[in-house]
């Protein structure tokens, strides 16, 4: 849907209006790339790519609002075939994992200008892309037991500071429900107490402050 041929049209989304600018200056140094639009969240990424049908989107995930996970679910749902990559500073497998289930064709770090290019390029060509230290960080923890959604929740309950009866009552359970599923979430983690385990939950992006 170039406008004019072989012109790779990008979307950028990123809450960070210096980081738009800095990736702005990246690809439209490019003779062969453009970026046509900028968005600040998720929602706004729908919104941009519905008008402007990008060839590629590149998308940050901690954003305000709807995030960059649950965007590339939307987009995806509406235009399956959406390429989309994701830019972002965190590393973490579990966040990784997120986004490539969810449709993303390439995870990037950002900070790297050359790969950038590159790997929108693969991703053109019909290529999946992810860096050696993303992929050094998936292999690390490729059998490691994943926690459950209910075991995310009660993590994430525990980061903000909630004692078991208090993540009891917020769920709905009973105490003794919540103790067992902190053994769990521990010994998946291989975590020595709760603040390690929400530590190691922040490093493996499976949850976030």
């Amino acid at each position: 849907m170039s406008s004019v041929p072989g012109m790779i049209r990008i979307l950028s989304v990123d809450d960070h209006p210096l980081l738009r600018k800095g990736i702005a200056a990246v690809v439209n140094a490019e003779p062969d790339l453009k970026l046509v639009a900028e968005a600040s969240n998720g929602e706004e990424a729908i919104e941009k790519f519905r008008n402007h049908r990008p060839d590629v989107t590149l998308m940050d995930l901690q954003m305000p609002g709807l995030n960059g996970i649950e965007a590339i679910t939307r987009i995806l749902s509406e235009f399956p075939d959406a390429r989309i990559i994701v830019l972002t500073t965190y590393s973490g497998d579990a966040q990784v994992l997120r986004a490539l289930r969810a449709g993303a064709r390439a995870y990037i770090l950002k900070g790297h200008d050359g790969e950038l290019l590159e790997t929108i390029h693969s991703v053109m060509e019909g290529r999946k892309r992810i860096p050696p230290e993303v992929a050094a960080e998936l292999a690390d923890h490729a059998t490691d037991d994943e926690l459950s959604a209910r075991e995310i929740e009660v993590l994430r309950l525990i980061a903000a500071g909630n004692s078991n009866k208090q993540i009891a009552d917020v769920l709905c359970v009973a105490e003794a429900t919540i103790k067992s599923r902190v053994t769990n979430i521990l010994s998946k983690l291989s975590a020595s107490d709760r603040a390690h385990a929400v530590t190691i939950g922040l490093k493996r992006g499976m949850i976030d402050l």
